[in-house]
């Protein structure tokens, strides 16, 4: 028998997007005005959130905010100490009737960290998913290469995976994005270059961002690799040029 959700505030997983302010949806931006609270993800001893800084514009100075510090090690992410902490001050405040709007880069429900918090206070609380646009969407877009048509398959693959299951979903796939690149770039290089396909793969960081980089990924000054990355293979276009 589902729990009875009590008349408390409403929690939202706002998608605020990729990172261009200007993608951010009215809805979202309707709902970061008017929610008492914002809550957000910030990397524990890194600098400021990204995703409050996409919607700072938004942000008045009279919000309850709640820094949601989070370990981005591979070892601890996701640590169910940090959501289950910051899913007690968020009920907390649901408890006392105000709407919380949780941030999310991207949208909420692709690979976001709202997830965590979802599963934790969805069953208890009213709880309402913006979408937002996704980093798929901004990759492809910023790179100019159509993901997939007609009756194309298309899969996501985390690149931390096994370098076996990993070349084995590359060899199946039609198109594919690759994601959470970061220190697992030189893997996915080599699997690629396995597979004939370093031609066709197309590296995009930070999509929308003024800090934006697209290269091929056969380009050999393509070294390094931040964690807002993704690496497009679309077997039957040619795209970017």
């Amino acid at each position: 028998m589902a729990l009875e959700k009590k008349l408390t505030g409403t929690l939202y997983g706002v998608g605020v997007g990729p990172g261009d302010p200007e993608l951010i949806t009215l809805k979202a931006v309707r709902l970061i005005r008017s929610a008492k609270v914002i809550a957000y993800p910030k990397l524990t001893g890194g600098g400021p959130s990204l995703a409050r800084s996409i919607a700072a514009e938004h942000i008045s100075t009279d919000k309850i905010e709640i820094s949601i510090e989070t370990p981005m090690l591979p070892e601890k992410f996701p640590d169910p100490n940090v959501y289950d902490r910051c899913s007690d001050v968020i009920s907390g405040h649901l408890e006392n009737g105000q709407d919380v709007a949780v941030l999310c880069e991207g949208d909420p429900f692709f690979y976001g960290s709202f997830i965590y918090i979802f599963e934790r206070l969805a069953p208890k609380y009213i709880t309402k998913v913006i979408a937002g646009v996704s980093s798929l969407g901004a990759c492809a877009g910023a790179a100019g290469i159509p993901l997939v048509s007609g009756n194309q398959r298309f899969e996501v693959i985390p690149a931390p995976i096994g370098e076996s299951l990993l070349e084995k979903r590359l060899m199946a796939a039609e198109s594919v994005a690759v994601i959470k690149i970061g220190r697992h770039l030189e893997k996915v290089k080599r699997i690629l270059f396995r597979l004939d396909l370093l031609d066709k793969a197309i590296f995009i960081e930070r999509a929308t961002m003024k800090n934006q980089k697209i290269k091929r990924v056969s380009d050999p000054t393509l070294k390094k690799s931040a964690y807002f990355s993704m690496i497009l293979i679309c077997k039957y276009n040619q795209g970017f040029q």
